[in-house]
């Protein structure tokens, strides 16, 4: 180009003054003509080499007044490749919300204990619980022993006379004890859906969970016992299967079992309701179909029905009696309107359920009476429970109250149903031998 008015070679000028130290220009000093635009980068370059100055700088910081301004004060170098950047210089935790998540200390999640259950020693953290001794509650380990003593297995039953019996029997007869059956059948499966998802989980002293245990067991040979007892007398294949899957066929039993069903997927009912509940149903909702297989057995009827009737009729009685044993050892029970409220409705069910869906004058029986029977039954379990009775009415039936006088037949004709397994009630000192005896 030109410069005052002399052609100059491409690329090169002399620049005619150039700023000296005294602060005048001074004339013939070459400079090299560089687009402004390539400055850019050395500019950027110098600004963050000054970042990293200040970020980790190259000599260390001896003097502690200098330390105290230092941004370094404070800074952890450990693990510096993981260590996340500041929230100051970072847009995404720049809110106050995110600040406070991210700057307050985590609260340790504790499991919330529902109410009462502190105040409830039944229901409380046992960190013993896995420990069978020392026996705290003895009332209940007892209860544990007679369960244990009472054991059976459904190949204890004989089944040989029954089919002869069955074939005797009128259609309606037939009709109501397979119906009944069927409740049977399902509905130990919902006592042990109750045990295993809701008793076993929330009660924490070792003695009880001992006697859950066991009724679990049980509760199994009875549904096994009820289903061998359907497999036996029905030869249809389509009605056995109707009556396996009585909860979906038959409106008179999914009734009950919604009944059960619903106090067991209830998160806001106490533990002493449930327990409530449940002696109901292993109460109440099974008096009157083991009357109405009783009242077959003053008939000379289906032994080998009769006689797991009896049984399974003694376990779920005591059974009963534990519900009953626990609800005395809450602290914070149920009141009696609500305990009231909860024993008449499965009356009502079940009185519904034997005179009208499914009615025992089918058997012969009084539909009358069996509403009677009920009550009285109700009454009885009100009175273990702790509170006054709601119907004051007599047991309508005999034959119910000599069923346990039956039960003393000869042991090497059949088993009775009072039969103990050998040992497990007994003292050691019952089980020692001794020549002191008087001949």
């Amino acid at each position: 180009g030109r410069v005052g008015g002399t052609a100059q070679p491409m690329g090169r000028a002399w620049a005619p003054k150039r700023m000296g130290r005294a602060g005048c220009w001074t004339e013939g000093s070459p400079v090299l003509l560089v687009p402004a635009v390539l400055f850019w980068p050395v500019a950027l370059l110098r600004c963050a080499a000054t970042m990293l100055s200040v970020r980790i700088p190259l000599a260390p910081i001896t003097d502690p007044q200098q330390l105290q301004l230092s941004p370094l004060k404070g800074l952890s170098l450990v693990d510096k490749e993981n260590t996340p950047p500041a929230l100051s210089g970072t847009r995404v935790l720049a809110s106050k919300t995110a600040r406070r998540i991210f700057q307050e200390p985590a609260e340790p999640k504790t499991k919330a204990a529902a109410p009462g259950v502190e105040d409830e020693p039944l229901l409380r953290e046992n960190p013993r619980r896995f420990v069978i001794f020392p026996i705290e509650y003895h009332d209940i380990w007892q209860m544990y022993k007679k369960a244990e003593a009472s054991f059976w297995t459904a190949e204890e039953v004989d089944l040989s006379k029954d089919i002869q019996h069955w074939e005797s029997l009128k259609p309606e007869e037939r009709y109501f004890i397979s119906h009944v059956l069927a409740f049977f059948a399902a509905s130990d499966g919902i006592v042990n859906e109750n045990l295993v998802e809701r008793f076993s989980q929330e009660v924490q002293i070792t003695e009880a969970r001992c006697f859950y245990g066991f009724q679990i067991a049980m509760e199994n040979i009875h549904s096994e016992m009820y289903s061998l007892l359907i497999d036996t007398y029905i030869k249809d294949p389509k009605e056995r299967e109707f009556l396996f899957n009585a909860i979906e066929t038959m409106p008179c039993v999914k009734k009950k079992a919604d009944w059960a069903l619903r106090w067991i997927g209830d998160k806001e009912a106490t533990y002493g309701e449930r327990v409530v509940a449940f002696a109901a149903v292993e109460g109440i909702f099974f008096s009157g179909s083991f009357a109405s297989i009783f009242w077959l057995k003053k008939r000379g009827l289906m032994p080998g029905l009769t006689f797991s009737n009896e049984l399974i009729s003694r376990d779920e009685g005591l059974h009963c009696d534990f519900a009953c044993l626990m609800f005395k050892h809450l602290v914070h029970k149920p009141s009696e309107e609500r305990v009231r409220e909860i024993i008449i409705n499965a009356v009502r069910i079940e009185q519904e359920f034997l005179t009208e869906a499914l009615p025992v004058k089918l058997i012969g029986m009084n539909c009358t009476l069996m509403k009677q029977y009920i009550e009285f039954v109700a009454d009885r379990l009100m009175l273990e429970l702790g509170f006054s009775k709601v119907f004051r009415v007599e047991n309508p039936f005999d034959f119910m109250e000599n069923i346990s006088l039956e039960g003393k037949t000869n042991f090497f004709e059949k088993r009775v149903g009072e039969y103990q397994r050998m040992g497990v009630m007994s003292s050691p000192t019952e089980n020692s031998f001794t020549l002191d005896a008087d001949f």
